[in-house]
Formats: C-alpha cells, structure tokens, sequence
C-alpha cells in the first residue's frame, strides 16, 4: 500500500497541519494530532511533529501508509451533501482527591495532576502539569460548536471550575503555556480582573520566568528579535527582515542555573510573551530545549541530536508575578519542576 500524498491548494495555504488533515480525511482533531505526534507526516521532506505548523500552498504532505482510511476530500463533497461528523473522542474521567482535613482554601486537591495554588473571588493560579492543554483553541471550538465540545478532552479551563466547587462559573483565560510544559497559569474570574490582566500582559509588566533543560549551555544575557510565524520552514521564528507585516518582537533574558557537562539547566525570564518563546531563542541559539523536536534545528536544516532521553520538551513555567486586579498589590508564586523534570535534571548531573 503506497503512503498517501497530497499538495497543499490555496484554499488550505496559512492553515494548520492538524486542521488541514482534519478538513481532508474526516478525522476528529485528537486523531489528526496523534498522527502527527507519532511521527506518520511529512511535510516537504521532513517528519513534522508541530501540529500547529501553517502550510504553504503547493507544498507536499505525505501520510505513512495505512495510517488512515482515506476519504474524499471536504473540498470535493458536492454542497448538498454534509460533512460527516468526527468520532467522538473518549475522555478520561478525571479522578478527584480531596484535600486533608475538608478545609477551604488555597493549596486545592489534584485532579488530573492539576493543582490550585491559590484563589480568590477575582483569580486562580493553577499548576499545570505536562500533557494538558491550557484552554481550547477557537478555531477548534467554532468547529465543534457547543454539543461537539462535550467529546473533546478536557482542558485545564474545562476542569478548574469543578476544583473551585463553582462548576457552572467559567473561569477566562488571558494567557497560556504549551501542552507539553508545565507550571503556573492565571486565569480571571471576573471580567474586570480579566482586563486587568490581559492589559499587564500586553504591558509586559508580568514576571514570568521559565526552568529550562538543554543541549549545551547558552550564553547568559539577553535574546532580542522579531518573530515571524514562518522563518522559511513553516515554523515560527525570527526574521531578518526589517518591518515584516507579521513581526512581533520577543525579549528573552537568560541565566544559566547549572552546567551539566553536556547540557545545562536554565532560567529564562520574559520580558515579552510571545507563542513558543522561550523554546525558540534557546532552539535559535544552538541550545535547544532537551526533548524539542520542533525548534531543534535550523532554517531547512536537521535536527541537533539529543541524547538527554527527554520524552517531551524540558520546560516548566516556575514563577508568575503580577498585581492584583483587585487589591492592587503585587502577588507572586514559585512552584518546583514536575517529578519527570527533576528526575532528568538529577540524571544529566550524575553524567558529568
């Protein structure tokens, strides 16, 4: 059975690998991802691993064969004939542990690996460990539409108002971190706090700083440039180019924390907070974060080898600062690395 090939039109030009093969072959959006995950899609010549990667038109994808059945292209389907709808996508249910003592108030119980570090009638700083997403993405929520969303895995916004006992009291999210890190996130629970906060991210005033595993150890110091959300490969980047349409500027202040021989543990604080930040300077430095395997290469180049046995990308949001929306007072959390991150980092230093 040959592998299944197709080009990408001007229809799908700027669009995301996931959503692509979802719109094509009628999958849900958890089996687009696994696809891409596991390493069964090529884009160009090379395996990609970034769901969210935006295609070029005339570019050449390539499914591994047998990988799915395939089906007539969305594009293709005469306009009085549905769309099929995706399988649903079975959840875990998430298993509550109550806190000792029934207490109320800040440490809450874990659901999920999650855990509330403090709360209040205006806010919540959660703890989110690797493998969950932050908050649904809107194109994938439009898609689904309300009934559809019930049959998407949960995200840490679909499971912090059952933690905070107010299940039918949303809370709003106003910023996010990868899937694969870990660590502190705020979300609002008043659309007062939510203003509040969105205008001290886009202020910068937020003190956010970032525990890091990788290969080799950077220059301490400052990384200054503008990102681009394609650098010439399909992946976000930065850009050479004076003034592009699309460029964002991104600050990155580095400290090197520990030299492991090979490798070396991290600390990068945000000045700016732009999407995929942190694994981006770091990648663009030659110091990829151990376990990347998006970032880990240059432009149309191979990737840098890892030998760290890292099964995701070393990152843990450690500290969150801000001021209150309500009270006005500055108010910060320091949270450790995650079991698998420490583990790692304790191994990479047995090594030297």
């Amino acid at each position: 059975m040959p592998p299944i090939v197709f080009v990408v039109d001007h229809r799908e030009a700027g669009k995301t690998l996931a959503s692509v093969l979802k719109k094509r072959y009628g999958l849900s959006w958890s089996q687009a991802k696994r696809l891409v995950e596991r390493r069964h899609v090529r884009v160009g010549q090379q395996i990609e691993v970034d769901v969210a990667r935006r295609l070029k038109v005339g570019k050449k994808v390539q499914l591994d064969a047998g990988t799915i059945e395939v089906r007539e292209p969305a594009s293709a389907r005469r306009a009085d004939k549905p769309a099929p709808k995706p399988p649903p996508a079975k959840a875990p249910r998430p298993r509550v542990t109550k806190p000792a003592g029934g207490e109320a108030g800040p440490p809450s119980p874990l659901v999920t690996g999650v855990e509330v570090v403090y709360s209040d009638d205006t806010v919540v700083v959660a703890n989110k460990p690797a493998g969950l997403t932050t908050m649904r993405h809107r194109e994938e929520a439009d898609e689904f539409g309300p009934r559809g969303k019930r049959f998407l895995p949960k995200t840490l916004a679909d499971i912090l108002p059952g933690l905070l006992g107010t299940p039918d009291r949303r809370v709003i999210a106003v910023h996010r971190i990868d899937r694969d890190t870990s660590g502190l996130v705020v979300f609002a629970r008043t659309p007062a706090a939510a203003e509040s906060l969105t205008k001290q991210f886009r202020k910068h005033t937020v003190d956010r700083r970032y525990l890091a595993l990788t290969r080799g150890t950077p220059h301490p110091g400052r990384i200054e440039s503008v990102f681009v959300t394609d650098r010439g490969d399909g992946r976000r980047g930065s850009t050479r180019k004076t003034n592009p349409p699309d460029g964002k500027r991104a600050v990155t202040h580095v400290k090197v924390v520990e030299e492991l021989g090979a490798f070396a543990a991290v600390e990068s604080r945000l000045e700016t907070g732009r999407t995929h930040q942190v694994r981006i300077h770091l990648g663009e430095t030659g110091t990829p974060l151990c376990g990347e395997k998006v970032y880990d290469r240059p432009v149309n180049g191979r990737p840098a080898a890892d030998g760290s046995g890292a099964e995701r990308p070393m990152l843990h949001a450690a500290r969150l600062g801000f001021t209150h929306p309500e009270t006005g007072q500055p108010v910060a959390w320091d949270v450790k690395p995650p079991a698998d991150f420490s583990a790692l980092w304790a191994k990479l230093r047995d090594r030297v």
